[in-house]
């Protein structure tokens, strides 16, 4: 996957992000990429007043403090030869993120999740969520303590998506591409449904029975199609087993068949339309991030602005 050239890893935890920063490296190690390990520490609310009472730049010295921890972090790395680049911000940790990816052309952010994983809680805390709806770059939100490789990728697409360019080949060469990597199968998603079909089936608008069958089959062999068009490049196609088209709702389907099939990583389109900061296309994208425990890469479409300044 010699796609990414400046690669971010977020170091915003102090345990659980060992193998995160692993993948990292391998990756900057595959792609010749430059790789830079950040984190954002938090203004001291009394700085000013300790600076002017005891000369002592608190701020200062935390940030020092934290690049000091960062680069014993990435010394196993550095010490076999590997380029890994430290450094620390202040603020709040999703604006400064984003405000590194833009002064510094970063091409891909890599940071491990908030939460550990767990049934009630989803995996993504705030600072993913703002990075994955803001962040004008892949964003790539790994498991806390995930030890071994991938094992199943799942890749979500949209073949009606056309508004986004090429978002969803982009989806497909990611996924293919970090299934060869981690030795990992692929699977592939795509949902449909017949707009209307409550009013169709019991609604004023109830047409008989037969009818509203053969409408179900038209929009299914529609979607068939253009699902076909879009993975004949990869030699796949829906007759395939890990090719699924799926009627229901695209959020509820892509979450009950990554837990089914137990997928290590979704790669998907978070759907920023270009030129509208930061805005989701319906709410398919938000509903699987804000349910899932697994982990995501998510991209977006060329053009994107972000609302960060």
């Amino acid at each position: 996957m010699k796609r990414f050239r400046n690669i971010l890893f977020i170091a915003d935890r102090e345990d659980g992000i060992a193998a995160g920063l692993e993948r990292a490296v391998d990756l900057a190690g595959t792609n010749e990429a430059r790789l830079t390990v950040m984190d954002v520490i938090p203004e001291v609310a009394m700085s000013g007043y300790i600076k002017r009472t005891y000369d002592i730049d608190l701020n200062a010295q935390l940030k020092d403090q934290r690049l000091r921890s960062l680069e014993s972090l990435t010394r196993p790395f550095t010490d076999q030869g590997v380029p890994v680049y430290t450094t620390v911000a202040r603020g709040k940790p999703f604006l400064e993120v984003i405000r590194a990816v833009e002064r510094n052309g970063h091409d891909l952010v890599i940071k491990v999740a908030e939460h550990d994983t767990g049934e009630e809680v989803s995996l993504l805390g705030s600072t993913d969520m703002h990075l994955l709806r803001k962040c004008p770059c892949p964003v790539w939100i790994d498991r806390p303590g995930l030890k071994s490789a991938y094992r199943k990728i799942l890749a979500a697409v949209d073949p009606f998506d056309d508004e986004s360019g090429n978002l969803q080949r982009l989806i497909l060469d990611l996924a293919i591409s970090l299934a060869g990597r981690e030795h990992a199968s692929l699977e592939v998603i795509h949902t449909w449904e017949l707009a209307g079909e409550s009013m169709l089936t019991h609604g004023r608008a109830r047409i008989p029975h037969i009818e509203l069958e053969l409408l179900r089959q038209a929009m299914e062999s529609r979607h068939r199609q253009a699902l076909d068009e879009l993975l004949k490049p990869y030699s796949l196609n829906t007759g395939d087993d890990n090719i699924h088209l799926v009627k229901g709702k695209a959020a509820e389907s892509i979450y009950r068949l990554t837990r089914h099939k137990d997928i290590d990583l979704i790669v998907m389109g978070t759907l920023g339309r270009a030129g509208i900061s930061g805005l989701f296309i319906g709410n398919t994208a938000e509903n699987v991030l804000r349910e899932t425990h697994t982990a995501v890469l998510t991209v977006k479409p060329d053009g994107f602005i972000t609302p960060v300044q």
